[in-house]
């Protein structure tokens, strides 16, 4: 027990400073991607042709844009470019309320607003969230359990994963939904009290990802069930702290445009 604690000692303080100070990303790290469309050339497809998941459209005019719900942030479409139309910053800021506002067409980041007054009275202090894997592959279930760690401690800003939907004030939804998953997540949604937020986190759980169009799947939550989604949180998987910044803003916790790295102090262009 001695040598544990001063093992403790020794590593001192892990828990990242965000949102009062800079959070820690690492080098190979993709965030919100930026478009230049006046680089785009006419007719070329090239950006689109990389991209395995069709989150790219108006390529070779001035109508480029990338859906970041679909988006895996594996960056070919920048490797692909010739003339550097598409560029992934270091914005983990990505996180968005309704669905249109996830689709980029230049380098502004677009935050997510605010729940309501009286939802952000219920909830704004104490948020409990039952989560459901909807056959997703675990990497999107990884990083909201290291959401929860020592590094990002979801903990201290009253947000909590519980057991049982009716002890939650609502769900957090990963994987692109399958069919033998969505009666589960029916079941889930209808046993969370009212009112109930819906929380879709991954590529998948927005649109299906890189399971869109399979027959097996519904293509992401909004599809499946036919229920308002409360906040949308892109990535293939979102790194912990696109998941705190989203969950945070919807409970009106984080606000302003500020962007904090520990690593540039800034989103390269």
């Amino acid at each position: 027990m001695i040598g544990i604690l001063l093992d403790r000692l020794r590593l001192g303080r892990q828990t990242i400073a965000y949102p009062k100070g800079p959070a820690r990303f690492p080098a190979r790290f993709h965030g919100r991607p930026a478009l230049h469309r006046e680089r785009c050339r006419e007719g070329c497809t090239e950006c689109a042709d990389a991209c395995p998941t069709e989150a790219i459209s108006g390529m070779g005019s001035p109508r480029l844009t990338l859906d970041m719900g679909a988006c895996l942030f594996c960056a070919r479409c920048q490797d692909a470019c010739p003339e550097g139309a598409i560029a992934f910053t270091r914005d983990y800021r990505l996180a968005a309320r309704t669905r249109e506002e996830l689709r980029v067409s230049g380098d502004e980041a677009v935050l997510a607003r605010a729940l309501d007054a009286r939802l952000t009275r219920l909830f704004g202090r104490s948020l409990r969230l039952r989560q459901v894997s909807a056959a997703g592959c675990n990497g999107c279930e990884a990083e909201l359990n290291a959401a929860g760690n020592v590094q990002f401690d979801l903990a201290r800003f009253g947000v909590q994963f519980v057991a049982s939907p009716r002890h939650a004030d609502g769900m957090v939804v990963t994987g692109p939904v399958s069919e033998n998953m969505r009666a589960a997540l029916r079941a889930t949604w209808e046993a969370t009290p009212a009112p109930r937020l819906v929380v879709a986190v991954g590529a998948c759980a927005i649109s299906g990802g890189i399971f869109a169009g399979s027959s097996a799947c519904h293509g992401g939550v909004a599809a499946a069930l036919g229920v308002p989604v409360d906040l949308f949180i892109p990535g293939c998987p979102p790194h912990p702290v696109t998941i705190l910044d989203g969950l945070l803003r919807m409970l009106g916790r984080v606000e302003g445009d500020r962007l904090q790295l520990a690593e540039t102090g800034g989103v390269p262009r």
